[in-house]
């Protein structure tokens, strides 16, 4: 049976995560009422009331803050979680479904207004594939550590690969579609996956 309780954060963590939103969420206002390329890292830290050396603590850059959060240890904690029969894929699945039922609903609507700038802001979009790229490499080593194989094995890659192109597919999906929860499509597209991929 699967082990259906959310992973528990200690409390430096949480706090690192409530500090990371609040200064996303600032930037995130800023960035609606002004726009993105008018919004200076000195305005979202006063906006958090935090110093500019602060925000460098959480974000290396301003694209950063738009691509970064403290949520993959929930998604690796449920992965380990996961009964041994299930396939990677189905894993993953269900650690999706049980790591990121934790984060709130305003998360989530900041999620996916995050993942709009991914797509629409060109320097965003290209820092988001070094993103991608050390997000398959975790994955990777996820899979790896589950099945014995190593992380570069060309069938542990592939999946990790498949997975982020699921990412992709909901976040272009999101993008046209903002009344659907983006995480239940994930969750969708992971099934489909899952299943073959058939039409």
């Amino acid at each position: 049976m699967t082990d259906s309780k959310p992973p528990k954060l200690g409390l430096r963590e949480r706090k690192k995560i409530k500090t990371r939103e609040a200064i996303q969420q600032q930037a995130l206002r800023l960035f609606r009422e002004q726009g993105y390329y008018e919004t200076t890292i000195e305005q979202i830290a006063e906006a958090a009331e935090i110093s500019p050396s602060t925000f460098f603590r959480y974000f290396p850059t301003k694209e950063a803050l738009l691509l970064e959060d403290d949520y993959d240890p929930l998604l690796i904690e449920a992965f380990r979680k996961q009964p041994p029969d299930l396939s990677p894929l189905q894993a993953i699945r269900r650690a999706v479904r049980t790591g990121f039922a934790q984060i709130p609903e305003e998360i989530r609507n900041s999620i996916r207004e995050r993942m709009s700038y991914m797509l629409t802001v060109p320097e965003v979009r290209a820092a988001s594939l070094n993103y991608a790229l050390n997000t398959m490499n975790m994955i990777s080593g996820m899979i790896a550590e589950r099945t014995g194989r190593d992380e570069g094995d060309l069938y542990v890659r592939n999946i990790a690969g498949a997975i982020i192109g699921a990412f992709l597919t909901v976040q272009h999906y999101a993008l046209t579609h903002p009344d659907e929860d983006y995480l239940e499509v994930f969750d969708r597209v992971l099934a489909h996956l899952e299943a073959g991929l058939p039409l």
